[in-house]
C-alpha cells in the first residue's frame, strides 16, 4: 500500500481506538507447497494486477488492471491498459489489488477499498471478485475484516493447509499506534474470522507478501522505513516470523512482490514500487530465498506496464495466457526504451523528440503507433497517440513532431526501416529512409539521425519496442 505522508500517517494512527491482541492459534501442521497457492502443473506465464497513477495524476484510474508476461519481466497490458473491472461499493475505487489461484483452480481478486489518495478514508472492508479465468469477474462484494477504526490496506492471500483455510493478511494500525500486518481466516471470501496480529516487530510495517512452503520455510517480505525487508518462519502461526534479510530499496520503496521464476529452478525475483505517483518499479534477483540477499536487475531486462502501481503477480498456464490476450488484445501503441539509458523512453516534449526518464506526464507523449512507413510501407513511421496528425520526422537531422503536410518530402523524412538493434540484435534500431547512412539515436537525450560507427553510437541508436 502506498504510504501517506508522515503527517497523515500520524493522524491515521491517532484514529485507532483499540485493537485486540492476537490470540495464539494451534500449530498449523503441514504447510502448503510452492507460494501458498494452488499451482497448475503447466504454469508457464504470469498475470499482473495493478491500478494506475502518473506524476500529475493524468493516468489515475482506480479500477482493476491486468497485464501478462511469458517471463515475469516484460509485460503486456491488457484492454489497452484500461480497467477490466471497477468497484461499485465503498469508496468506488481500489488500490493494491492481489490475484490468487484458489485450491479449486479458479481465481479470487482482493483489493484495498480506497479511491485516490484520501488517506483519511477508513474502511474495514476489502473489495472481492471471483473469476474462473480472469476474463470475466463475478460475485463482486466487499468482505469485512474488522470493526476497528483503522484501515485495511494491501490485502494478500495465502492457503494455510494446516487450517484448511485461506489467510488474508493486510496492514492496519495497532494499539501502540504503528502499522502491523494482520490476518483473518476465511473459507469463502464472503465472511472472515476474527482479526489477529500476524506480524508486529515493534515498528511500523506495511505491505506484507508471503512465499509459503519454500523448502519447508515461509517467507514474509514487507516495507520497513521505505525499504523491503524479509522475515521467515517454519510455521504460519501469527507471531512466528523473525526478520532476517538484508534490506533493499531504490529511493523510497514499498509494495514487495515475490515471484518465483518458472524457467530457472531456485531463482526468485523481488519487485518493489517507489512511493509517490511516479510509481517506478524496480526488481531484484536471488538464487536462494534462504540467503536473504538480493542483486538489482539491470533495467534493460524488465519493463513494467505503463503507469502501473502496487502490483500482484500470479503464475498462469500457457492456455490462460493465450486466452487473456485473445480476450483483451494487445495495445495498439508502443513505447520505446533506450538501450543505454533504460530508465528513459522516447517521447515528444514541445514537439521535440527526446528520451526522458519514466515516469512523466503527459504520459501519452511517450506512446506511439508504429504504422506502415509513409514513403514505403515496408518501413515504419511513428504516429503520435496524443497528436495523431503528427509524426516523428527529421529536419536538419533533428527529430521533431510535425503535422503531416502530405508532401513526399515529409513522408520521406518520417519513414524509417526497422533493423536488428545495433548494440543488441534482440532490440531494434531505425535507419532513415531518405538518409540511409543515418539512424535514429539520442545525443544529450535529444533525438536525431546520425551516422553510427562507435560502440556508444550503436548503443545510442538501439531501443526496445514494447509497452
Amino acid at each position: 500500500m502506498d504510504a501517506p505522508p508522515p503527517s497523515l500517517r500520524s493522524s491515521s494512527r491517532r484514529r485507532f481506538l483499540g485493537m485486540a491482541a492476537g490470540v495464539p492459534l494451534a500449530a498449523t501442521g503441514a504447510l502448503a507447497l510452492g507460494a501458498g497457492t494452488a499451482r497448475a502443473a503447466t504454469d508457464s506465464a504470469y498475470v499482473m494486477c495493478y491500478f494506475t497513477e502518473s506524476p500529475d495524476m493524468l493516468a489515475a484510474d482506480y479500477g482493476l488492471h491486468l497485464a501478462v508476461s511469458p517471463d515475469g519481466l516484460e509485460w503486456t497490458p491488457l484492454n489497452q491498459n484500461n480497467p477490466v473491472a471497477t468497484p461499485t461499493a465503498g469508496s468506488g475505487g481500489l488500490r493494491d489489488p492481489f490475484v490468487l489461484r484458489k485450491q479449486d483452480g479458479t481465481f479470487v481478486v482482493l483489493a484495498t477499498d480506497l479511491k485516490g489518495t484520501d488517506w483519511t478514508y477508513v474502511s474495514q472492508y476489502v473489495h472481492v471478485w471471483d473469476s474462473t479465468d480472469l476474463r470475466t469477474f463475478t460475485g463482486y462484494r466487499r468482505m469485512k475484516l474488522h470493526d476497528m477504526n483503522t484501515h485495511s490496506w494491501a490485502p494478500e492471500v495465502f492457503w494455510d493447509a494446516g487450517r484448511g483455510q485461506y489467510g488474508v493478511i493486510y496492514s492496519a494500525v495497532n494499539s501502540s499506534g504503528h502499522n502491523v500486518i494482520m490476518v483473518n481466516y476465511t473459507s469463502d471470501f464472503v465472511t472472515a474470522g476474527s482479526p489477529q496480529v500476524f506480524f508486529d516487530p515493534g515498528y511500523d510495517v506495511i505491505d506484507g507478501d508471503l512465499a509459503v512452503g519454500v523448502n519447508g520455510v515461509n517467507y514474509l517480505y514487507f516495507k520497513k522505513n521505505s525499504t523491503l525487508v524479509g522475515a521467515r518462519s517454519g510455521s504460519l502461526d501469527p507471531g512466528s516470523f523473525t526478520e532476517f534479510s538484508t534490506a533493499v530499496s531504490h529511493g523510497g520503496t514499498e509494495a514487495p512482490t515475490l515471484v518465483k521464476s518458472l524457467a530457472s529452478s531456485g531463482t526468485w525475483y523481488l519487485w518493489g514500487d517507489t512511493w509517490s505517483p511516479n510509481g517506478v518499479f524496480y526488481a531484484w534477483q536471488t538464487g536462494s530465498l534462504a540467503a536473504g540477499s538480493w542483486t538489482a536487475l539491470d533495467q534493460r531486462t524488465y519493463t513494467q506496464p505503463l503507469n502501473s502501481k502496487h502490483c500482484g503477480i500470479q503464475p498462469i498456464t500457457a492456455t490462460e495466457y493465450a486466452n487473456l490476450l485473445a480476450k483483451w488484445g494487445t495495445p495498439v501503441w508502443n513505447r520505446l526504451k533506450s538501450y543505454n539509458y533504460p530508465a528513459r523512453y522516447v517521447r515528444h516534449s514541445n514537439f521535440v523528440g527526446r528520451i526522458d526518464e519514466y515516469a512523466f506526464d503527459p504520459y501519452t507523449d511517450g506512446m506511439w503507433k508504429l504504422v506502415p512507413g509513409l514513403a514505403d510501407g515496408s518501413g515504419v513511421s511513428f504516429q503520435s497517440v496524443n497528436y495523431p496528425t503528427r509524426y516523428l520526422r527529421h529536419y536538419d537531422y533533428a527529430l521533431r513532431l510535425d503535422e503531416n503536410d502530405g508532401t513526399s518530402t515529409f513522408a520521406g523524412d518520417a519513414t524509417f526501416y526497422r533493423t536488428a538493434g545495433l548494440a543488441d540484435a534482440s532490440w531494434a534500431s531505425f535507419r532513415s529512409y531518405n538518409n540511409p547512412t543515418r539512424y535514429i539515436r539520442h545525443s544529450d537525450f535529444v533525438l536525431r539521425i546520425d551516422p553510427v560507427s562507435t560502440t556508444t553510437d550503436k548503443q545510442d541508436a538501439t531501443f526496445r519496442v514494447g509497452y
